[in-house]
Formats: C-alpha cells, structure tokens, sequence
C-alpha cells in the first residue's frame, strides 16, 4: 500500500515538473463569445482558409457547423469548403496524407477540434499573434509560446514579419529574454495590428466553438434546471411544512 502510494506521489510530482517546464511568456486574456455568430463565420473563413489544408477539426461536420453559425449549405459548400468532393454532412478532416506530413513536418499536424481546450483559449490566440523571425529554425520562424514550433507561420501574408527585437542598456540588440515584438516595417502584412488582433480573436472563438459546440444550449439548459429546482424548492418547503405541523 505505502510502495503504491509512493508511485502516486512520484507521478503526481513527475506531472508539475512537466507542467511548469513550458514557456513562462505571459498570456493575453480574451473572453471568447459563441453567440457571437459574425465573429463565429470571420473565424470560420480564417481557419478555411488558413488552417485546414494541414489540420482537420475531425470531430465537427460541415452542416453542423453551417447551421449553427447561421450559413446556408450551399454558401458553405461553395465559399469555405475546397475539397470538391466533399459533401454537407461530412466530417471537416484534412486531406493531407499524414505520411507525406510527418516527411514535411517530423510530425502529422494535430487536430485542432479540441485545441482550444487542450490548450487554454488565452493560451490559443496569444500563440496565434507570437510567431516571430528565426532564421535558425527550418521554417524560419519561432514562437513565443511554442519553443521550436514546427509549423510554418502560415498567417504571415495577414500579421508581416514580426522581429524579437531585445535592446540592453547601451541599445544594442541582444538575444536576452524579455523581448518585443515589432512587426518589421519593410515586410508589413495586409493588416493592421488591431485588425490582425481581431481576426485572432474571430479564429480563437471559432476553435472555441468547435470545441464545445453545445456550449450555448448547455447553458440555457442550465437556467432552466436552476429555475425548475427553484420552484421545486417552493413546493419542497410548503409539503415539509404540512407533513411536520403535527409534530411541532
């Protein structure tokens, strides 16, 4: 019992170690909203066009998400679905071979559905804006909170050439943490900071959504239960009442 306890324990510390050896860069706060359906369809668009040619979200289908961020199938179909032969109540999976990927990549491309809460939201859109400059890497870039990412910046054509300036005390530039993030002015993207800050909101929310589509209903859900409960309580009190007046 002590030896299966201690084993325990072990794990339990092996786990934190794990869990604190990440990156410490701070995390920006968002409150994603899926009622929030423009924002829902924008990120829809960013991850179509973006994201899906390497990642799947293989646990939503096309006419699930179509109807619940409001978008006609056949708008759905012909805007934001490539694979042509595809239909409306497929699943949204990639069609890169995952051989060919891991030859690319070292590794296939995960499955974003569940991203978002894997990973953390905070942690998913502050990700998405932190990729910057590294020619030592083999797609040239890093990112700020993924040491060593092994994916492209694929949005780099949206945010530009970000640059992990680090100025000491002299203004030289060093490689010192503690860093900025300056988008080079010589390789901006098409948008601007904030315009680029939203739509990374719009695909956060989007894989927000998509992983726990059932979030809105399951919170009216939830109102109603507590309005029943509360009534209930009502009735509950008025039959204790009846049943002990004759004891007190």
């Amino acid at each position: 019992m002590k030896k299966t306890l201690y084993i325990l324990l072990l794990i339990c510390a092996s786990v934190n170690v794990f869990a604190a050896g990440g990156e410490d860069y701070p995390l920006d706060s968002i409150n994603t909203d899926h009622a929030d359906k423009a924002s829902l369809q924008r990120g829809a668009k960013y991850y179509q066009n973006y994201c899906s040619a390497c990642h799947g979200t293989r646990f939503q289908r096309y006419e699930r998400v179509a109807d619940d961020l409001g978008i006609p199938h056949d708008l759905m179909m012909e805007n934001l679905v490539f694979n042509k032969q595809a239909k409306i109540g497929d699943l949204m999976a990639t069609n890169m071979d995952p051989k060919e990927a891991k030859e690319w990549f070292g590794i296939a491309p995960p499955d974003l559905t569940l991203v978002a809460r894997v990973r953390g939201e905070d942690w998913l859109y502050t990700y998405l804006r932190t990729f910057y400059a590294d020619p030592k890497r083999p797609w040239g870039v890093n990112n700020k909170v993924f040491a060593d990412v092994g994916m492209p910046h694929v949005l780099m054509e949206l945010q530009g050439v970000q640059m992990n300036v680090c100025a000491t005390s002299d203004g030289e530039l060093s490689d010192d943490k503690g860093c900025t993030l300056i988008v080079d002015p010589e390789r901006k993207g098409v948008m601007t900071p904030d315009e680029f800050d939203q739509a990374m909101y719009d695909l956060t929310n989007f894989l927000s959504y998509s992983a726990e589509p059932m979030k809105m209903k399951r919170q009216k859900l939830g109102t109603y239960v507590l309005l029943f409960l509360l009534v209930f309580l009502v009735f509950a009190c008025l039959l204790k009442r009846e049943y002990w007046k004759g004891v007190h």
